[in-house]
């Protein structure tokens, strides 16, 4: 949200449609609209009963179901109260919150906005500091945000045109769809088969994931077990310098109360053996 009116920003009923509230009309799966609706398929997803939930919250499970068929409404305290206790993603608690007549709790900022400058030098430390190894900051979607010198290097030593996968690109179809990194995994089925086991967990809670999955389920690899008895799944590429191997961890940011913020992650690449690393150092 690249501006608030100041009934978003004190929290009152909101006597307009924010622009939030028409994404949620508007995105693909977003019914039902309800905010008892919406909740209710937050709880489905998550797998948990109406019982256990209304025991988490302090309410009886027939309030809780009255408010799920909209036969009683609920006030923000309690569906953020809800909301909380299913560990919703802060976009769909905006979505519950606006469906309710309520203003969004979470902004959305841009990360150019001045307020953002914390955001962007932690993550330009972390990409920096992971140098010569690639690291990659991607957003709930799979999207790349932005990446270092390493990952560009690794994109040289596969052959790749490093244009191919800037800021905006998706990691997820540069992976799955035929013609892009896919090509250039040694153990493919294995490392496919884990990232697609990740992101569609992943999908289950994030509503831009899901259009991504589900654009992508004709290329879904079959489920497979790990190939090796390796402690972490090691990803294998193809080079000109002969065959890479890394392992990945991921940073995220503690207690976001912006949307923006949440769902960003940062993939640290680590070489997994001394030829990799020297291939990194020597480019």
């Amino acid at each position: 949200m690249a501006s608030m009116t100041s009934e978003v920003m004190d929290g009152r009923r909101a006597t307009r449609q924010h622009p939030s509230m028409r994404a949620t009309s508007d995105r693909a799966g977003a019914q039902p609209s309800s905010a008892g609706g919406l909740l209710q398929r937050l709880r489905a997803r998550r797998h948990v009963s109406q019982l256990a939930l209304s025991l988490r919250v302090g309410v009886s499970q027939r309030h809780l179901s009255c408010i799920e068929t909209g036969r009683a409404g609920a006030s923000r305290e309690m569906l953020l109260a809800l909301l909380d206790a299913l560990e919703a993603p802060l976009s769909e608690r905006n979505d519950v919150l606006l469906a309710a007549g309520f203003a969004p709790a979470y902004g959305q900022r841009s990360l150019q906005q001045p307020d953002m400058a914390p955001v962007r030098e932690a993550l330009g430390h972390l990409l920096a500091a992971h140098e010569p190894a690639p690291a990659l900051v991607l957003d709930g979607a799979w999207n790349l945000v932005q990446a270092n010198g390493g990952a560009g290097t690794l994109l040289r030593l596969l052959g790749v045109d490093p244009g191919a996968l800037g800021p905006g690109s998706n990691l997820l179809r540069a992976t799955f769809l035929p013609g892009g990194l896919r090509e250039a995994f040694v153990n493919r089925e294995e490392v496919c088969a884990a990232v697609w086991q990740r992101a569609e967990s992943e999908a289950a809670h994030l509503p831009a994931l899901r259009a991504v999955i589900e654009e992508l389920r004709p290329h879904a690899p079959r489920a497979r077990g790990p190939a090796s008895d390796a402690p972490m799944l090691l990803t294998r590429l193809r080079s000109a310098v002969g065959e890479l191997r890394f392992f990945s961890a991921f940073t995220t940011f503690g207690t976001p109360f912006d949307v923006t913020i949440a769902s960003l992650r940062v993939e640290h690449m680590f070489p997994a053996d001394e030829a990799t690393r020297e291939a990194l150092a020597g480019v």
